[in-house]
């Protein structure tokens, strides 16, 4: 736990998210600050800037990568589906088995990089069932949950919204309204996805509109936290704005600025 502020200390904690795979710079993203707060996506599936990193160049090449990507960003989900289940077909009955170790040992190099103490929830694209085993004891994992960093209350709820990309931790409106629920007011609220606003949800590379969430816009119009902190939307229109009291900021593509984003109180 972060300390308690007083005349003489100023807490700082610094936030990332959609690490996706970027060990190095996140061993240092704790550095001058009380508390570090990760707001998931620490795989990496494919890297849409670089097509040879991930665990889908990994085991089917970068051809193939560039060609799913393609699928994608002009939106043939359904295409892009029939090719990857050619691609894992392939692969026989040993598919989740196969992802499942190549999550692993990234999650053992991500996991391994925090500092302590940190605070972390999950994105769409992380597996919550492996996390347990790769929190040391200083890393706490809340998904739901509120925790007291240096005299706030900072609560967080992770995963996506079900979308035609089916990712890993994609969970119905219901089911993460119900999380926002549980978690009510707090100074900070932490998520992986935005709130459901046209400008912090539209991606200008990708060219398209990213799930928000409305529980989640309703809960800041309702209950008015200080900030709204989220990442997913890696090129954002809009990285930050207000609704009302409360500060709305995309902290940014980790992956990609290696910088994490500051909060001081």
């Amino acid at each position: 736990m972060a300390p308690t502020p007083s005349r003489s200390h100023r807490t700082r904690v610094h936030v990332v998210s959609d690490v996706h795979g970027n060990a190095r710079d996140l061993a240092r993203a704790g550095e001058g600050a009380d508390a570090l707060i990760c707001l998931g996506d620490l795989v990496l599936f494919l890297d849409y800037a670089d097509h040879s990193r991930g665990i889908f160049p990994d085991l089917f090449g970068v051809e193939n990568a560039d060609r799913i990507v393609a699928l994608r960003t002009a939106r043939r989900f359904q295409e892009a589906r029939e090719f990857g289940a050619r691609l894992w077909a392939g692969v026989g009955e040993d598919r989740a088995s196969v992802i499942e170790e190549a999550v692993r040992k990234q999650y053992a190099e991500m996991f391994a990089a925090f500092p302590s103490p940190t605070y972390a929830t999950y994105g769409n694209v992380d597996m919550p069932t492996l996390w347990r085993e790769y929190a040391g004891p200083g890393t706490t994992v809340l998904d739901g949950e509120r925790v007291e960093i240096g005299g706030l209350v900072f609560g967080f709820v992770g995963g996506g919204l079900r979308t035609p990309m089916r990712t890993p931790y994609e969970i119905s409106d219901e089911e993460y309204a119900a999380k926002i629920e549980a978690v009510g007011e707090v100074d900070v609220l932490c998520t992986h996805i935005p709130p459901e606003v046209p400008e912090l949800v539209y991606d200008t590379v990708a060219r398209r509109f990213e799930r928000g969430s409305r529980a989640l816009l309703d809960a800041i119009r309702r209950t008015r936290p200080r900030y709204s902190l989220f990442g997913h939307i890696h090129q954002p229109l809009v990285k930050r704005m207000r609704i009302g009291a409360t500060e709305c900021v995309n902290v940014g593509h980790f992956a990609s600025t290696g910088t994490p984003w500051a909060l001081e109180w």
